[in-house]
């Protein structure tokens, strides 16, 4: 009875083309379904389906009023009119609307030709000054608080879609709705600046944004800068997941492998070297696993966190403070090649640090929240320099390449750097929720049960699932692991763990769903697509192949040049040299700062 009931069907008509589909389905699925896309802008599968921008609306027979298509279910022996006249005259004017509360310096606009407003009053030729533009209020301020993002409430359209994943998805809810009526605006509470709130960094709020009222921090000025500067030695190294986005940018399909023309670019911009941040991924197996087998020996402390993704770092230390003693204290991959640059790689060279200027593509925002974290090397009695001078995200990469008017897709392949150019397989797939526990369970297993793996893959911590859990024999232990994505995700694992009713040894935790591959600095794609594909999942597919084609490095611990640098220049994993270069500690951090919290409180 209840299968039947599982599967139960209508049948309708939308433009008189008949349809049999579930019940509960919705008018826009439908439509999608029969090859129709129905234009929306707050729309967000699972997440935000509000019906707030009614852009989606549709005519139903016999129905007095429009009804919003992302909302509305089908039923038997309905009939759905999408375009007719009265629907295209709707959606126009409802578009008009928007757009008369719209700052409309489109040309000087980062998301020119990327915003999803534009796009749709241009397909619905909509009048930008059909009804008068109102000049913007104090509620629409611009929030460059934080060093990863700009908010600029002038471009907002109130679709909440960023509200809705920093709520859902990320659960730190440190924006909102704010006021009422024509002065509603999305902001942190009691309007402070984002930065004194809780915010994570995590930059998921910029991913789903239609338009640029979200977007990341600009820092490309100041690689431009390094360039032109005959003093400086600028280095340069992209994260796993850049090579399987930044073709997105250049109109190659999402899941194009492109990390030789990543290479070739870079050096067309000038750069001095093009390095593998995977080969620093490598590394921080050798740390992390080296960590993680003398918690083994020692009985804990358990379960022992990841370190890779620095939003999840900064969501441990404001949520969960009395369990930083569970958290790696290696650096991520980027900490880790920031610190060698200026250490290992300047003697090498023959280089003082302060004239190595190192910069890094990432997928994540937070990225540049990390690089100012205080982490320092002093080198040679010399003043103290930051271990990385900038990060820029792929879109900000991808924007220097059209600006030197490199035709990237045409770029041949080229290959990184020696020194810092050989990565295992493992290294690679460091971007994908997973990537991180299975290369480090490669590299464990092997230590500890001293001899080959018969099989490298550990399929169980793959895919795109926010919860992924398993155990493993290895040594004779059983070794309880999970990998896990999203904040909202992993509160779920940690208070099962308080609990009691969970155990594990090991979690990797990611603060982005799909792993760095979904992080908050991929080109912007589309909601309509997000909702229909999983994007993450097709950009991991890139690591995994690179992965998969290079049989012979496939573990960190046999990467040659993880070898040289802890002979020639480390020591042993886990040792002095490696902790003072390689590992870094947390900081409990207030939710809210009281002294802060004051200054934007009423006033008696």
């Amino acid at each position: 009875m209840a299968t039947a009931e599982m599967t139960k069907t209508v049948t309708l008509k939308i433009n008189g083309i008949e349809v049999k589909v579930n019940e509960g389905a919705t008018i826009m699925e439908v439509a999608r379904q029969i090859g129709v896309r129905i234009p929306t802008l707050c729309f967000m599968k699972e997440y935000n389906e509000i019906g707030a921008c009614r852009v989606c609306v549709v005519e139903i027979k016999g129905a007095r009023n429009l009804a919003a298509a992302c909302m509305f279910p089908v039923y038997e022996g309905m009939e759905v009119l999408i375009n007719t006249e009265r629907v295209r005259k709707a959606r126009k004017t409802n578009i008009e609307l928007l757009l008369s509360h719209h700052n409309m310096d489109c040309l000087s606009c980062p998301r020119s030709t990327n915003c999803e407003l534009q796009t749709l009053a241009f397909e619905f030729g909509a009048d930008q000054f059909r009804f008068n533009t109102t000049e913007f209020g104090e509620e629409d301020v611009m929030d460059d608080s934080t060093k990863h993002l700009i908010r600029d409430n002038t471009k907002c359209i109130l679709c909440n879609r960023c509200v809705a994943i920093c709520s859902k998805e990320q659960h730190v809810s440190v924006i909102g709705r704010n006021k009422r009526g024509f002065f509603t605006n999305i902001g942190s509470p009691f309007a402070l600046p984002l930065e004194s709130t809780s915010c994570i960094n995590c930059g998921q709020c910029v991913a789903v944004c239609p338009t640029a009222a979200l977007r990341e921090r600009d820092d490309t000025q100041k690689v431009w800068d390094a360039l032109a500067d005959p003093d400086k030695y600028v280095i340069v190294a992209p994260a796993p997941a850049i090579r399987a986005h930044v073709g997105d940018m250049f109109g190659l399909p999402i899941g194009t492998n492109v990390q030789g023309k990543v290479v070739a670019a870079c050096r067309m911009l000038g750069f001095d070297k093009v390095f593998d941040i995977d080969t620093a991924a490598d590394i921080t197996v050798m740390e992390e696993g080296t960590e993680f087998i003398d918690r083994l020996n020692k009985g804990g402390p358990f379960p022992m966190f990841t370190s890779c993704c620095p939003a999840w770092v900064k969501f441990l230390e404001f949520y969960y403070p009395d369990m930083l003693k569970n958290h790696s204290s290696c650096k991520s991959p980027q900490g880790i090649y920031g610190s060698l640059m200026k250490t290992y790689y300047a003697e090498k060279i023959g280089k003082d640090p302060k004239d190595i200027f190192v910069v890094t593509l990432m997928p994540c925002t937070a990225k540049k929240f990390e690089i100012t974290r205080g982490e320092k090397v002093d080198n040679h009695n010399a003043t103290a320099y930051p271990d990385i001078d900038v990060t820029l995200t792929g879109v900000e990469f991808s924007r220097m390449v059209k600006a030197s008017g490199i035709d990237f897709a045409s770029l041949e392949d080229a290959d990184f750097d020696p020194v810092f150019g050989i990565a295992s397989g493992a290294g690679h797939i460091f971007g994908a929720s997973g990537g991180v526990m299975e290369a480090a369970l490669r590299t464990v297993s092997e230590v500890l049960e001293g001899k080959e793996l018969a099989k490298l893959d550990f399929e169980e911590v793959r895919g795109t699932e926010r919860i992924k859990e398993a155990s493993f024999e290895i040594a004779g232990k059983t070794i309880k692991v999970a990998s896990v994505a999203t904040p909202e995700k992993v509160k779920e694992v940690i208070d099962a763990v308080r609990r009691g009713e969970k155990e594990y040894h090991f979690i990797e935790v990611m603060a982005c769903s799909g792993g760095c591959v979904g992080g908050g600095g991929q080109p912007h794609t589309p909601q309509y697509l997000r909702n229909e594909m999983d994007v993450p999942k097709l950009r991991a597919s890139v690591l995994y192949n690179i992965d998969k084609d290079n049989p012979k490095l496939r573990k960190s611990h046999e990467n040659p040049v993880v070898k040289e640098i802890y002979k020639d220049f480390l020591g042993e994993p886990g040792g002095h040299k490696s902790h003072e270069l390689l590992h870094t500690g947390y900081v409990e951090r207030s939710v809210y700062p009281s002294e802060t919290l004051a200054d934007y409180l009423p006033k008696e």
